[in-house]
């Protein structure tokens, strides 16, 4: 069943418990009202008749003048003189009040529902003055008039309650639909992405969690395209790195077999041929170890490292390459300042990041560490001839080098050993006019 006709279900189900609870509990109390109310409105009739002929017939003499006069009144009454058990006057049938009588409801002071057979009465007494007279006069109204009052109201009230719940019921439907259409649509966008057709994906208009669903969706959907276009790529891009060396491994072992080349150019195109078995070699070993870092969370064990140690370590890797290039290193470290990272991963991204520094680098490399708003700043930058501009955007990706790179992977080995540091890194044009990294990481 689609979640809209569930939602409509459950609502409509819960609208006829409410109301079916509702109705029972209006059912009774509503004759229980009737009846308080009748007592109320018979009392008050007494009252008045009782001071009426008090005041014209003033005693018990007159009872023929009281009779003829209750005769006349539209009402259901018995006058009945307690002293003598006797029934003076009744508008009811003879058989009605002689069933009263014999169940002594004219000798029971308290006033309620007074029952003959199967009909019941609401009943009232006033005393006559003077009360020495023993005169009672006692109004009655049958429960039935008061039954079909509860019905008539019951029956309007269903009338309402179903009027009532049918616009209830289109309003749920609409609300509902409302609801469950930017769901359909979304359920739409996502076979989209399962299709891999991220051109078509189309924005759903929605509202509350559903609009940050979505909102998640779409932000899904960009992030998958990119990784998709990303990987793409870096298979193209791998593909190529790994046919370069094996086609020249390729050509010089069939030109050795065949007796191509001399003695001596023979152990020249051996030397080239291991030169490109090592490059071939680290060209899978910092895949691999991309791949590792993408995957393998648990692989990283992070422990607090002061900042100053670190470089040390960075700075005696590179001593050969720096006294080759006759490079000067400029470093400006606050030895107070530590980091809670994995310290071989990050000494591998520092040397990555310094290796490609001093690669460029015309006469200086500068390093600094400092506390900049709360935050750790690392910074490696030349004086070389910078990144172009149109490679700038992509000097963190795969296989992405520059002139003198080796196998375009050190840089993006750097970047996922960084962000899963939980530090970023950025890089732009230095004042010393080469390329200038930045690394910050949260106090």
């Amino acid at each position: 069943m689609k979640l809209q006709y569930q939602l409509n279900a459950a609502f409509t189900a819960l609208l006829l418990v409410i109301m079916a609870v509702t109705g029972f509990v209006v059912y009774s109390m509503i004759l229980n009202l009737l009846i308080q109310d009748e007592e109320r409105q018979l009392e008050q009739k007494g009252e008045l008749l009782v001071r009426f002929l008090s005041e014209e017939y003033g005693s018990s003499r007159n009872i023929d003048e009281f009779s003829h006069f209750l005769e006349s009144q539209d009402l259901q009454l018995i006058l009945y003189d307690r002293n003598q058990n006797y029934v003076y006057f009744s508008t009811m049938p003879v058989e009605i009040v002689q069933g009263f009588a014999d169940n002594n409801n004219f000798s029971n002071n308290s006033e309620g529902l007074w029952e003959y057979k199967n009909n019941k009465f609401v009943t009232s007494k006033k005393v006559v003055y003077p009360e020495s007279a023993g005169l009672e006069l006692i109004l009655l109204t049958p429960l039935n008039d008061l039954q079909s009052v509860q019905q008539n109201f019951i029956m309007r009230m269903f009338i309402v309650f179903l009027v009532g719940a049918m616009a209830a019921v289109l309003l749920s439907y609409f609300l509902t639909n409302k609801l469950v259409t930017p769901l359909t649509r979304l359920k739409r966008q996502l076979k989209k992405i399962e299709k891999r057709q991220f051109d078509e994906i189309e924005r759903v208009k929605a509202t509350g969690e559903i609009k940050e669903v979505e909102q998640s969706v779409f932000e899904m959907a960009e992030e998958l395209q990119r990784y998709m276009h990303s990987q793409q790529i870096f298979f193209q891009n791998a593909s190529h790195e790994l046919k370069t060396p094996l086609m020249t491994i390729q050509g010089y072992t069939e030109g050795i077999k065949d007796r191509v080349f001399d003695e001596e150019t023979e152990e020249q195109n051996l030397d080239i041929m291991i030169a490109e078995v090592k490059r071939l070699k680290k060209i899978i070993n910092e895949m691999i170890l991309l791949a590792k870092l993408d995957s393998e969370q648990s692989a990283y064990e992070p422990t607090e490292v002061y900042i100053a140690s670190l470089m040390a370590r960075v700075k005696e890797r590179v001593l050969p390459l720096v006294q080759e290039k006759h490079i000067h290193l400029d470093t400006v470290i606050d030895e107070r300042l530590s980091l809670y990272v994995d310290e071989e991963k990050m000494l591998r991204a520092l040397l990555n990041i310094l290796t490609n520094g001093i690669r460029y680098a015309a006469t200086t490399v500068k390093i600094t560490a400092v506390k900049q708003n709360e935050k750790i700043v690392l910074t490696v930058e030349d004086d070389g001839k910078g990144i172009p501009n149109d490679l700038l955007p992509h000097i963190f990706h795969r296989f992405v080098k520059g002139k003198s790179g080796e196998t375009g992977l050190g840089l993006a080995i750097s970047r996922a050993i960084v962000e899963q540091s939980g530090g970023r890194i950025s890089v732009d044009q230095s004042m010393l006019g080469g390329a200038r990294f930045v690394i910050r990481f949260d106090k």
